[in-house]
């Protein structure tokens, strides 16, 4: 069974056992259970089940696996002929999800 669940502001398509790379979640631990509630579609083919603006009584269980950082990217800005020149970094703060089941009342 598939579903299209928003998460952190973004709309995923999720099945169970797919893996994602999400923002982190506030407050976590790896190995912790998280229910989702906002689910917007459920099912595919005829059966789908769209919601106005989420499914009713639909949620989507998820298990963090890790929280990690991604990768550095460099942000290095420069403005010819003035001796302007900066350079920054950033890491993205992740949890590592992996869907465990999707619940249909």
């Amino acid at each position: 069974m598939k579903a299209i669940v928003e998460i952190q502001g973004k709309q995923l398509t999720v099945s169970e056992g797919n893996i994602f790379f999400v923002n982190r979640y506030a407050n976590s631990q790896a190995g912790d259970s998280v229910e989702l509630k906002e689910v917007l579609m459920l099912g595919e083919g005829s059966e789908a089940k769209i919601g106005n603006p989420y499914v009713p009584d639909a949620c989507v269980r998820i298990h963090i696996l890790e929280n990690k950082r991604g990768k550095k990217v460099v942000v290095f800005k420069k403005k010819r002929r003035k001796g302007y020149e900066r350079k920054r970094g950033h890491r993205q703060e992740l949890s590592v999800i992996k869907v465990e089941s999707i619940v249909a009342s």
